[in-house]
């Protein structure tokens, strides 16, 4: 027996250990391949998927008076609806995003589509005396649609690499304005058509049936890292949960873009909920409208606004996913400088669409549009960071971690807290509604401030990362970030290519190891054979350890035993 290289150990962890010369080599998997057609089919399937995902997330905002009419709800619980929705999205996401870095992505998702297409259809036939249902069929639905938000990025980031997951990425979260947009349309165009909102949430589900097929029959389930060839075998025994949330935590690329994203949530969540109702009475203010006195109210202007949403998403995501791919040539931190550049323009935009709104509308359309189309510039971009800064088998803990605090930090709370202030900064006025519209826009004014963070938020992702990056793409990255590795304690599997550096967890550049000197190595054989003789003495196991020191510090000192010179 002798002391052979070291092995992989659980986790990732490397631990040295006596193997026999008798053990077969560690063999390399085969690589896992897919034509390039089946790939784009599979992406087609999912973005197709995420359309209806959205389209669920708004569909009862299209017909919510008449939800309010047969159940009989007040505006506060109406209100209720899309807290338990996000809600119970937020607490699922981290279960989903466990099951999706540990068993089949594929069934999770099909689990996910039954779930929330099944709540759905039984939404439909619940009676008014039971209003309550309806409050658990909506947080059904969520639970189904944070498997799909949790893992369909990861299994994309599987089959497709560099620029064409740039693009493909740029084309999935094109569908998110426009499946909001259609949710709204769905729902009020079928109330319209059938004199019945119901039949709305009944048309959804065959629409997911045929996603639920498409994807059982023509979407794969690539290994985790497949497109950067970095096999599950390869990568070692999965690390527990506990040890993937501390590796994100240090990871500051993810730490840093993850703040950006929840300052993005936060103002597209006070824009969508508050936005139609500051224009609609900025065009009061401007003598284009009469006050709403009793219902129902005009909705143009949310119309307006769901239109501009739709517009400056659709062209936002592919400008920014495009400059994204083109910077990315002669800057590799092209991807969050965009997004902070964007996010900083943002602000200013944002401000003047406010400020303006009072006495030009036209103005204050002209920049809030524009502001939009910057925030939509980064949702393909920030996909494509996280995607690159994080090892595979921990992208679905980090999707659902990242979507977590995103919506408890962002578009969950923007909407209260600006309301919050905008009723703060009424009691101490006059009750005109001038001072009412001066009080909603002086609230607003808070979301210019966090934009302008998220944008430096960027900035700071920026500075770390390229070291993320190469740590990422390092097929023995230890997931466990307090457990430092070193090519004393590295399989051969482990090692980088030939030329390339190789990183310690903080991504600090590790000095290779001194040449043996001469004699180290004719030493190191007779300490062999010490070890193999003592170890089968009883109690050896001390010895033995002493032995393999002392064998470590001879070949660090020219064939001495002596202890190094301090």
């Amino acid at each position: 027996m002798s002391i052979r290289g070291l092995q992989p150990g659980l986790g990732g962890q490397h631990y040295g250990a006596l193997v026999s010369d008798q053990q077969p080599p560690v063999t390399a998997p085969i690589p896992w391949s897919l034509p390039r057609w089946r790939a784009y089919v599979a992406a087609a399937v999912l973005c197709y998927t995420n359309l209806l995902n959205y389209m669920n997330w708004f569909i009862i905002a299209g017909v919510l008076l008449d939800v309010q009419k047969f159940f009989q709800i007040s505006e506060s619980n109406a209100g209720l609806l899309q807290t338990v929705f996000i809600g119970c999205l937020l607490l699922s996401a981290p279960v989903f995003g466990y099951l999706g870095d540990r068993h089949s992505r594929k069934a999770t998702l099909s689990f996910g589509i039954l779930l929330w297409s099944g709540a759905g259809l039984s939404s439909s036939f619940i009676s008014p005396r039971h209003s309550w249902l309806f409050f658990v069929s909506r947080g059904l639905v969520g639970t189904g649609t944070a498997s799909f938000s949790t893992i369909a990025p990861t299994v994309l980031g599987d089959l497709f690499v560099s620029d064409q997951l740039t693009r493909v990425l740029a084309i999935f979260y094109i569908f998110i304005p426009v499946g909001s947009g259609l949710g709204y349309v769905l729902g009020s165009v079928v109330t319209d058509l059938t004199g019945n909102w119901r039949w709305a949430l009944r048309i959804m589900p065959c629409l997911e049936a045929v996603a639920l097929v498409l994807l059982i029959l023509l979407v794969p389930d690539p290994p985790r890292g497949a497109a950067e060839k970095q096999e599950e075998a390869v990568m070692g025994v999965r690390s527990s949960w506990c040890a993937d949330i501390r590796y994100l935590a240090r990871n500051w690329s993810f730490v840093w873009s993850t703040l950006g994203v929840t300052a993005m949530a936060f103002v597209t969540g006070a824009l969508g909920f508050w936005a139609p109702k500051f224009l609609f009475e900025a065009s009061i203010l401007n003598g284009l409208r009469l006050p709403c006195l009793e219902e129902p109210c005009n909705s143009q202007d949310s119309l307006i606004f769901g239109a501009l949403t739709v517009v400056t998403g659709i062209i936002g995501v592919i400008m920014g996913a495009e400059a994204a791919r083109r910077y990315k040539k002669v800057n590799p931190r092209a991807e969050p400088l965009i997004c902070a550049c964007s996010l900083l323009a943002t602000a200013p935009c944002l401000y003047l669409a406010l400020v303006l709104a009072p006495s030009t509308l036209l103005a204050s359309y002209v920049f809030l549009a524009l502001g939009e189309l910057l925030l939509s510039c980064n949702w393909a971009v920030i996909a494509d960071i996280l995607l690159s800064v994080v090892v595979p088998k921990c992208r679905g803990t980090a999707e659902a971690l990242q979507i977590t605090v995103g919506h408890v930090l962002g578009d969950a709370s923007s909407p209260y807290l600006t309301g919050l202030i905008s009723s703060a900064l009424r009691a101490r006025r006059s009750d005109t509604y001038l001072q009412r519209f001066l009080s909603l826009q002086q609230s607003f004014l808070c979301c210019a401030f966090v934009i302008a963070l998220g944008g430096g938020c960027f900035l700071l992702t920026a500075l770390h990362l390229e070291r993320d990056q190469a740590q990422a793409r390092q097929p023995g990255t230890v997931p466990d970030p307090w457990l430092p590795t070193h090519p004393s304690t590295s399989s051969a599997l482990d090692r980088p290519p030939r030329g390339s550096k190789r990183l310690d967890w903080a991504g600090r550049a590790l000095r290779p190891a001194p040449p043996m000197p001469p004699g180290a190595a004719r030493a190191g054989r007779g300490c062999d054979r010490s070890v193999e003789l003592i170890g089968r003495a009883p109690g050896g196991g001390r010895v033995r350890q002493q032995l393999s020191e002392r064998r470590r510090r001879i070949g660090l000192n020219g064939g001495s035993a002596a202890a190094p010179a301090q």
